[in-house]
């Protein structure tokens, strides 16, 4: 199995891993402020049911693998999407999957409803330490593929459909939570 192109889609895959430089923020472990604003409460509530629907979807889609599995759509968009769905195709064709457990604590940032589109920033702190690159016949674990605990960023974009989906995300994985 090709160690380096399996790297390269588990990077991209949850919480896809972009090309954009590391965060310096740290986790903010707080509760997540209180929004006096119905509207600001319904994009929040919004934001982190697509972004807990793209999570489930994702490891749905790595577990058998495919790059199509229809849940994937619902929940992302573009360029997200289709990042994740190449990711997921690299993991696929070298004959891995995913399975285990992976777990998320979610913590909106900052919601702008006055931008176009209106955009949601989430921050989460993925424990991965339970979810393991298996070859996909063996079941054996993938060398090379430790996963711990982690910062990721994402944002969740409002639709002209009135659809809420994460079309951007970074895993940053240098830096534990």
């Amino acid at each position: 199995m090709a160690s380096a192109a399996v790297a390269v889609a588990l990077a991209a895959a949850l919480v896809a891993c972009g090309s954009e430089p590391p965060s310096t923020a740290a986790f903010d472990n707080s509760a997540p402020a209180p929004t006096a604003n119905p509207e600001t409460a319904a994009a929040t509530k919004s934001a982190l049911a697509a972004y807990a629907g793209y999570l489930a979807a994702a490891r749905k889609a790595e577990a058998i693998p495919d790059p199509n599995y229809p849940e994937l759509r619902k929940y992302l968009g573009d360029p997200l999407l289709t990042r994740v769905r190449t990711a997921i195709r690299d993991i696929k064709e070298h004959g891995a999957m995913r399975t285990g457990k992976l777990i998320s604590d979610p913590r909106i940032t900052a919601v702008s409803l006055d931008s176009v589109p209106a955009t949601v920033s989430i921050q989460d702190c993925i424990d991965a330490t339970g979810y393991a690159m298996v070859n996909a016949k063996t079941k054996k674990k993938v060398p090379g593929h430790a996963a711990g605990r982690y910062i990721a960023t994402a944002t969740a974009s409002r639709y002209p459909d009135g659809r809420w989906l994460i079309d951007s995300g970074i895993a940053h994985k240098d830096q534990p939570c």
